[in-house]
């Protein structure tokens, strides 16, 4: 069975979060809730969560993917946090997807290089973090073992696009169906 872990910060977005955990595991994909800041992390509009662990009693090399939300200050938090960008950035090296939303892409993978040669996308206004990486505008984006996407409006498609990578167009499709999303 396929392995994610979404990692959860102090203001992350709740819409970013929450669609990605109920999509993928609605196709039957293990989804590890990790917390960054703690076992209970508040999202930038007051949504709490309990996450099923923390980042310092997981490994990454257990898992096949990473969703990074975005959201404010939770992408900054993410960024900030040097077990998050050593899970991802191992992962990255492994050839391992990490999929990043809104914020995340330019806020926490561009400084870290992990959008060096790779087409992205992120939250309009959020490139001024990255500079000096050109972004595209186009809803969500996959470019090798990198899938990224806009914002809240977008994770639905990104939610997919994982699951697609992961298990199948047949899957996504299946999960699309079912939750009355055929785009």
């Amino acid at each position: 069975m396929k392995k994610v872990s979404v990692l959860l910060a102090e203001g992350f977005e709740e819409i970013e979060a929450i669609t990605p955990i109920d999509m993928l595991r609605r196709a039957e994909i293990d989804v590890t809730v990790t917390g960054v800041s703690g076992r209970q992390v508040t999202g930038a509009h007051g949504v709490s969560i309990e996450t099923d662990a923390e980042i310092e009693n997981i490994n990454f090399s257990d898992f096949d993917c990473v969703v990074l939300p975005g959201g404010m200050p939770g992408a900054k938090n993410l960024a900030n946090s040097e077990m998050t960008v050593d899970f991802f950035s191992k992962m990255f090296a492994d050839g391992k997807l990490i999929a990043a939303i809104c914020a995340a892409p330019a806020v926490v993978l561009g400084p870290n290089g992990i959008l060096r040669d790779k087409k992205a996308v992120c939250y309009p206004g959020a490139e001024s973090f990255s500079p000096d990486i050109e972004f595209s505008d186009e809803r969500c984006v996959r470019d090798g073992n990198l899938i990224t996407a806009q914002g809240p409006g977008t994770a639905a498609e990104f939610s997919y696009a994982v699951i697609e990578v992961l298990k199948g167009e047949k899957t996504a499709y299946e999960v699309k169906k079912h939750a009355l999303f055929l785009f």
